[in-house]
This record gives structure tokens, sequence and C-alpha cells, in this order.
């Protein structure tokens, strides 16, 4: 929530999916000690339900497997159950859960092994 979205921009990793007034969806990417991770995926209210958060995360699974990356990180935090249940289903696996910076957070990766 204290990002410097205009630096994650100048730094190309934003990106949107738009609508006629506005945003729908963005998603944040970053490269960090030699792992690729999804800083942040997000839908605004009016557009969840429709598969832009699962379209979303696949892209960022493209742009990993083709940059050479072998799996995709991310977190949410403990109390996003529904968040958990939608990582899991689409293949993510979880492999910590600890306090991060003042939140519970679980900590998920996924195998790009079958990602093209």
């Amino acid at each position: 929530m204290t990002a410097d979205y205009a630096a994650l921009i100048a730094d190309g990793r934003v990106y949107v999916i738009p609508e006629s007034d506005g945003v729908s969806g963005v998603l944040v990417i970053a490269q960090r000690n030699e792992e690729f991770w999804i800083d942040n995926v997000a839908v605004v209210p009016p557009s969840q339900g429709k598969g832009l958060g699962r379209l979303l995360l696949e892209f960022a699974e493209k742009r990993a497997a083709a940059a050479g990356f072998t799996e995709v990180n991310l977190y949410t935090n403990e109390l996003m159950t529904e968040n958990l249940a939608l990582y899991e289903h689409l293949g993510y696996e979880e492999v910590d859960r600890r306090a991060d910076e003042g939140f519970r957070r679980v900590f998920l990766r996924k195998s790009l092994a079958n990602v093209g």
C-alpha cells in the first residue's frame, strides 16, 4: 500500500487492464535475488469474478517463463483465504507462513514447467 507507483511504472514493472473509465486490474512484478515475484495483483470490485485476476497471473507466468525463470513467487495476507484458495487452485504451493513487514503473510511458489 506504500509502494511508489510512479517509480514502479518508470521501471516497467506495472501492467494494467484498462477500461473505459479507468483501470479494472493491475499487476506489479519484480525480479529479486534471482527470483521472479508477483508483488501485487488486484482487480477492482466491480470487475472481480470475471477471470481478470487469473489473466494477470497467467500474463506474469508467461513473462517469467520467457525471461528464463523456472518458477514464480508471490505472497498474500494470511487472512485472504479466497486468494489462497485461488492460488492453490492455479498450481501455487505454500512454502512459508510468517510475519513480514508487520503482516502475517503466506508465501507461495509455482513451477513454470508447463507454462509456454
